[in-house]
């Protein structure tokens, strides 16, 4: 890319659905971790030459990867790409270090716990997965955390950060030839001796069923002034990435800006709700359908009907062409202006090849949004989204 900086992303295929419950929270806790030395850099000597050079780095952990990158000028990128593959590789994990960092990660969880946000998505997602390893947080419990040594995370390193499962992309302002000679020189230099891996992953192997009733689950929650209202449904995840693209569409119809169904219908003309929206949350092996409420106690049972009415009419309706095209810009635009740089390149390119083993997708994912029409949409409406059953969370302050 004509853009004067490079982007090196490594994307590591390991993430907390693999932890066992005993260590739930590895996986974050690890990220934290690997900034912290190796033999060849001493502990935020990474840090400073990353940031002597004006660069940047940064990491994030989720259910299903664990992703680190850093982002250069081109004349940097030969220096500072091997530290980048150096700190994920050769991670030195000293006991002093680990102990340090457990109580910035118990401040982090003790923060999740004091958000509304979270706390509801936390609630929602235990209703959402009764076996699947998506029901429990990514950064782990208190209880856990507090518990894991040191050499569990240098066993759990030893076990799944190795070259054969990393996907490393380069982008930017550099001849191709170049970018491979630097990335494949840097895993040379610092991947110094293969490990066997441990491949015993923690998934069950099949998605969970479809709900077959309304599954209602309610809470107090004494900071709330308003309740939270949250209707979800189980739909297919990345492994049936062809049936993902017409539920992103009608995410977009029922709730993403104020000219969306369930925004219009609810908090624009009825008043009824200060905050609705619909997401597609979609994991490698099962998503959910989400849609989220803010709103008065007094509102829930009509705001919840209201829902599975707009639910029924996507089965019964076919959605005006208008309204899909409208979506297909939009969707289209937010693809293109979330694509411009380096490291949004580098993040899709990653995301892809991690979680599927296939680029395709996320140079396509435009066209098959186009693709889908009103049929499309009322068909995956009638599988995968029941008015009569899903899971619903309910969080009310306390009256």
């Amino acid at each position: 890319m004509s853009v004067e900086a490079v982007n090196l992303s490594l994307w590591v295929n390991v993430g907390s659905a693999i932890e066992a419950d005993a260590i739930n929270g590895m996986a974050h806790f690890l990220e934290h971790m690997i900034f912290k030395g190796t033999e060849r850099l001493a502990m935020g000597e990474f840090e400073r030459r990353i940031e002597e050079r004006g660069a940047v780095t940064n990491a994030a952990t989720s259910q299903d990867y664990t992703h680190y990158y850093i982002t250069t000028a081109p004349k940097d990128f030969a220096e500072l790409a091997p530290l980048q593959i150096d700190v994920v590789l050769n991670a030195s994990i000293a006991d002093d270090a680990f102990e340090r960092e457990r109580f910035v990660i118990l401040e982090e969880i003790r923060r999740s716990e004091d958000n509304p946000r979270r706390r509801t998505y936390k609630r929602a997602m235990e209703l959402a997965f009764e076996e699947l390893p998506y029901r429990r947080p990514v950064l782990g419990t208190e209880k856990v955390i507090s518990q894991l040594q040191a050499q569990q995370m240098r066993d759990f390193h030893s076990s799944w950060y190795q070259s054969q499962s990393i996907t490393a992309v380069a982008v930017g302002n550099l001849p191709v030839e170049k970018l491979i000679e630097i990335v494949a020189e840097g895993f040379t230099q610092t991947d110094r001796h293969q490990k066997t891996i441990i491949n015993k992953q923690n998934l069950a192997i099949a998605p969970e069923p479809k709900f077959t009733e309304i599954v209602r689950h309610e809470f107090i929650d004494e900071s709330l002034q308003q309740a939270r209202l949250v209707m979800l449904w189980r739909v297919p995840g990345l492994l049936q990435l062809d049936e993902t693209y017409a539920l992103d569409v009608l995410t977009a119809i029922l709730g993403h800006g104020r000219t969306s169904r369930l925004v219009r219908d609810l908090r624009e003309e009825r008043g009824l709700v200060s905050h609705i929206s619909a997401s597609n949350i979609t994991h490698k092996l099962q998503g959910t359908f989400y849609i989220s409420v803010h709103c008065p106690v007094e509102n829930l049972t009509v705001v919840e009907e209201a829902i599975a009415q707009n639910i029924r009419r996507l089965q019964t309706e076919l959605i005006p062409e208008s309204e899909i095209a409208k979506v297909r810009q939009r969707v289209a635009n937010r693809f293109i202006f979330g694509n411009e740089t380096p490291s949004d390149r580098g993040g899709l390119y990653g995301y892809y090849q991690t979680l599927i083993g296939d680029l395709e997708p996320a140079f396509d994912y435009p066209n098959h949004i186009q693709a889908q029409d009103a049929t499309d949409l009322m068909a995956a409406a009638q599988k995968y989204l029941s008015a009569d059953a899903y899971g619903v969370v309910v969080l009310k302050p306390h009256q």
